[in-house]
């Protein structure tokens, strides 16, 4: 087990780490002098043998999470401080982004898993309940399901129009979800369970109705982008609420401000996919395309998806390489 000796002497060292990280974020590494560059250099590598030994023993899990980001944060601004400031924008959605979203995963996994929940709980009300999607859909939406309808027909009318608004609602709820985290995650937690059990009620009414096919050959070209990012969404405020609640040996206000860093790097890295999706489900999702090529479409962009989220730049490199040779 990591005993408290231990403890107490290595931090000394991440708070040195984070000191001159918070230099170089806000000046550079020119504002540095040549010990420093040292220095920091030095403490970078040991943080690094540091959590080699945090990951080995359970109890030290919390102290892990907390290096883990240090480490990152230093790892960007010794590699990453020499470049010109217009790489900042690709180098964070190619690096820093995915890398965050890897190190969060388990929030997005619970904020899937509450949404998953969510959905088995709309389903159950709709079969239970026939009457039940009246008060979640309103008489009109009803009307349309049981009348064979489907809701997007103004989508294909007005779709540049109609994408421009999709964009900006999925947008919209993905901030909410993200912001109210600050709220010990209880707004996170209620948008989410509420977008699952809406997508099980309306699965469900359409199944009823024999629409399932038309709905998720709608659903599917988009929804492999929105739902994803919204599951990120929502990890991210869990995440800001995990940093409010439970700050470790960190005092409270500075575990919110590393909690809050990492959610808001969260939450701005599906902003784009969000953009992509509301493009897609203004002008794919509601075309006549073929059902087949809507769901081959979907796949498609859903192993690309996969692939930039969880693996690593580096692989991405080797892997392209080893298909050039």
């Amino acid at each position: 087990m990591i005993s408290v000796t231990w403890l107490k002497k290595r931090r000394e060292h991440w708070i040195e780490l984070e000191a001159l990280l918070e230099r170089v974020e806000k000046h550079g590494l020119r504002s540095l002098d040549q010990h420093e560059l040292q220095k920091i250099v030095l403490l970078y590598r040991q943080a690094a043998a540091d959590l080699s030994a945090l990951r080995q023993d359970p109890s030290g899990s919390s102290y892990g999470r907390h290096l883990s980001g240090v480490l990152s944060r230093a790892h960007n601004s010794i590699y990453g401080g020499t470049r010109s400031e217009t790489s900042a924008l690709p180098r964070f959605f190619l690096y820093t982004f995915p890398d965050v979203f890897r190190r969060n995963l388990n929030f997005t996994v619970a904020a899937f898993a509450l949404f998953l929940l969510a959905a088995v709980v709309g389903t159950l009300l709709t079969l239970y309940d026939p009457d039940f999607p009246l008060e979640v859909l309103g008489p009109h939406m009803v009307n349309t399901i049981e009348r064979h309808e489907m809701w997007t027909h103004s989508v294909v009318a007005m779709a540049p129009l109609a994408s421009s608004s999709i964009m900006t609602n999925n947008i919209s709820v993905s901030i909410m979800m993200f912001s109210t985290g600050i709220l010990a995650g209880t707004g996170t937690v209620l948008l989410t369970f509420f977008n699952g059990l809406l997508i099980g009620v309306i699965g469900t009414a359409c199944w009823n109705n024999e629409m399932s096919l038309q709905l998720w050959s709608f659903v599917a070209p988009h929804g492999v982008l929105e739902l994803p990012s919204i599951f990120i969404a929502a990890g991210a405020g869990l995440r800001l609420a995990f940093g409010l609640l439970f700050p470790g040996y960190l005092p409270r206000r500075q575990s919110l401000v590393i909690a809050g860093t990492e959610a808001v790097q969260m939450l701005l890295g599906v902003l784009p996919i969000l953009v992509m999706a509301g493009v897609i489900e203004g002008f794919i999702s509601p075309s006549a395309l073929p059902v087949p090529l809507k769901f081959a479409f979907a796949a498609a962009i859903a192993v690309l998806l996969l692939f930039y989220l969880f693996v690593p730049i580096k692989a991405k490199i080797a892997l392209k390489a080893a298909a050039a040779k």
